[in-house]
This record gives structure tokens, sequence and C-alpha cells, in this order.
């Protein structure tokens, strides 16, 4: 059974930082692709960043470049989201998703199988 759970979300100003964590138990023999979403209200869920479980190789939506970092602990089997400098658009629910294959080159819902329950980030302006 794959379980995702994360934590760590909250309520910054501006500027602020955060770090989302995610919990995850899922066995797989061979690559993993990670990634973080988000959905704001009334919005569709957007990629903002994904992660292959063995290679390492990192991939970024725009508006996030240089702000946040996806990176891993395979000892703790958890996946972390990094944000630095928020801003009032990146309030919304986010997601941590995983599929049992390499990452895709393009970040969709449609190539991640699992997802766990989601944590709301609100930033203030």
């Amino acid at each position: 059974q794959v379980q995702l759970v994360e934590s760590g979300g909250g309520s910054v100003q501006a500027g602020g930082s955060l770090r989302l964590s995610c919990a995850v138990s899922m066995y797989s023999s061979g690559d993993t692709c990670m990634g973080w979403f988000r959905q704001a209200p009334g919005k569709q869920r957007e990629g903002v960043a994904q992660i292959s479980t063995t290679t390492g190789e990192t991939y970024y939506t725009n508006s996030v470049k240089g702000r946040f970092t996806v990176s891993q602990d395979n000892a703790k089997n958890t996946l972390y989201l990094q944000m630095s400098d928020l801003k009032p658009e990146d309030t919304g629910m986010y997601y941590c998703a995983a599929r049992r294959s390499s990452c895709a080159n393009v970040l969709a819902t449609i190539f991640f199988i699992y997802w766990g329950q989601g944590t709301q980030v609100t930033v203030s302006s």
C-alpha cells in the first residue's frame, strides 16, 4: 500500500519561507519520480517541481525557479520542498505525488499515480 503524507504547511507573510515534507511509504525496485503540485481555489492543479529518486535530476515550473528547491532523504523516505521568497500567488494546497517510473519530460498530473492529502500554504501580502 502506498502512502504519501504531507506536512509543514502554514501561513507566512510575503518574502517568508516554509519547508514542506512528504513522508513516503512505497516500495519500488526501479526509478521513481516524486513531484510537488499545488492547487489554488478555483484553479486547476499545477505542477511545481519533480525529482528522480535515482538520478536526483530535478525540474521546476518557471514561476518557482530560483525560489523553491525539491530534495529527498532516502534514508528517511522523505521528500522535501524548500520554499523561499514566498509570494501571495504561491498560496494553495500543496500535494506530494509519485509514480513508479522515470520522470516524464513534462510536469503534469496525468503522469502521477499516487497522491497525498495535501497541506495548505497561505502567503499574505
